[in-house]
């Protein structure tokens, strides 16, 4: 997903606004300054575009975004050695260790998207992410089988012992945490309250792909952001109005790994620990929150498009998949519909 070369309306197939606009929300900023801003984090990038006080500088805003994504990377990268996930993976068995608010909320909300779909979100795919090349480990050489995909499925998201209280999480033995699905939306939502923090209420942030709006541009207009449309795909174009809205994409078309001239999807599927089939080729969500958006549209792309469609309606989750065949919507997702 990504801002439009061009905000005219354009010739587009859809174009999407939230339904029942809050006024306060879309009353643009007097005498603003338009700026756009980027970088790198995550081993991704990051963009932003905003409307802010004059008295907000630059540097205000890079200096409070960055380090944002440093905490969030110092808490839930696998990369990093001594973030907190790392050292939980390699706990021994039975201990206790405390976690930072970010990182207990994040896993809170992860567990609470496993417990709703019944394990098709797990933030235990750990193992299964380095078998598969997804991880901090290098690829494998060879293309795993089933047999030795199963057996990191040994332990699930049922295991997880967090205490709500006081933070802490009890490592069973062998239990390998993996938040890449639900960490970045989270980090678009963790920018976004430091940037209101400093004083700055309208913007359009994106990490890789992973966005969030609030307010509304110079003109008024609401954040538009155009779908990626996967390649070999007919689905149609579509153009959204984010305002107090985030929209998350999952495709099966980013970050494939390749052996034994066979690729494969980052996409896992948490009962067998294989890549899902490639049948349904992305999934949009729109939601209030990044984090939340970010983590059910892995969700909805694990289930396959006759459950996922049900658990979207049933939720009222604004959602689009395309497969192979069609491009299907959910009742929510048609109600942003103009």
């Amino acid at each position: 997903m990504h801002p439009p070369a061009d905000t005219d309306g354009g010739e587009v197939a859809e174009l999407l606004l939230p339904p029942n606009l809050n006024p306060d929300r879309v009353r643009p900023l007097q005498n603003g300054r338009t700026l756009t801003l980027c970088g790198d984090t995550m081993g991704t990038s990051w963009s932003l575009s905003a409307v802010a006080p004059p008295e907000i500088s630059d540097t205000q805003i890079v200096r409070a975004l960055e380090q944002r994504f440093a905490t969030v990377i110092a808490q839930m990268s696998q990369w990093e050695p001594e973030s907190e996930i790392s050292r939980f993976n390699r706990a021994a068995p039975g201990t206790t260790l405390s976690l930072s608010r970010p990182f207990a909320h994040v896993l809170d909300c992860a567990l609470t998207l496993a417990q709703v779909s019944d394990g098709a979100f797990d933030p235990t795919l750990g193992a299964a992410s380095d078998l598969w090349g997804f991880g901090a480990v290098p690829a494998p050489a060879a293309m795993p089988g089933p047999a030795t995909a199963q057996a990191t499925r040994k332990l699930n998201w049922r295991n997880v012992a967090l205490s709500h209280n006081d933070c802490t999480l009890v490592q069973p033995g062998g239990l390998q945490l993996d938040l890449s699905a639900i960490a970045k939306g989270f980090a678009v939502d963790f920018g976004i309250d430091a940037l209101e923090q400093i004083g700055v209420r309208h913007a359009l942030l994106e990490i890789g792909g992973e966005l969030r709006g609030i307010g509304v541009q110079a003109d008024g207009l609401p954040w538009w952001v155009d779908l990626d449309t996967p390649p070999d795909s007919d689905a149609p174009t579509a153009r959204i109005g984010l305002c107090g809205w985030a929209i998350a994409t999952s495709g099966n078309y980013r970050r494939r790994r390749e052996a034994d001239a066979r690729s494969w999807s980052h996409s896992l599927n948490p009962q067998t620990g294989l890549p899902v089939a490639d049948d349904v080729l992305s999934v949009s969500v729109l939601h209030t929150g990044c984090m939340q958006a970010d983590g059910l549209a892995t969700l909805l792309l694990v289930l396959g498009p006759e459950r996922a469609m049900h658990f979207a309606d049933t939720h009222g989750i604004p959602a689009r998949m395309v497969t192979n065949k069609a491009t299907i919507a959910s009742r929510a997702w048609k109600a942003w519909l103009h």
